[in-house]
């Protein structure tokens, strides 16, 4: 049981995936619904701090070198032009798109690309983190919801 819960944990981790694939897993491999989104917000929120403060910095020192200058310069050009994709259409109310960007779960939003975004705009730490951890709430209230309507759907044909 411990090893789903540590699966849930680390796919809540992973950029691009985050909690809106641990929880679907988690609760696939028949974790209870609230603990595995208990574990899968956690594992979703560890990396926010290290992406707010390091990320940029990483990512604009790798974005000239020989392996990694793609990739990092591509990661670098999502994060901006997010950034300014919410700041033009928010305006005063960044911290409430921040939180509907991260808390909406569709490809290329969440945690990871949220808190870039709050990087590269200079948005306030704790104004952002509030914002970016109700996102992830959100995001995992709609992907548990999500997934126990599709459990029981396929449970109940079969």
């Amino acid at each position: 049981m411990l090893k789903k819960y540590i699966i849930a944990f680390l796919v809540s981790m992973i950029p691009l995936i985050e909690l809106r694939g641990g929880v679907p897993i988690g609760t696939g491999m028949g974790l209870p619904w609230h603990w595995c989104l208990i574990v899968c917000m956690i594992g979703n929120m560890i990396p926010v701090p290290f992406i707010f403060f390091f990320a940029r910095k990483i990512l604009i020192w790798g974005s000239d070198k020989k392996f990694t200058g793609k990739f990092f310069s591509w990661c670098l050009e999502k994060g901006e032009k997010g950034g300014k994709k919410l700041q033009e259409k928010a305006g005063r109310g960044i911290y409430v798109a921040l939180l509907l960007f991260v808390g909406i779960p569709l490809p290329g939003t969440g945690a990871w690309t949220g808190t870039l975004a709050a990087s590269i705009l200079d948005l306030d730490f704790k104004k952002s983190i509030i914002a970016v951890v109700l996102g992830i709430l959100l995001a995992g209230v709609i992907m548990t919801l999500l997934s126990q309507g599709v459990k029981s759907g396929i449970t109940s044909v079969f």
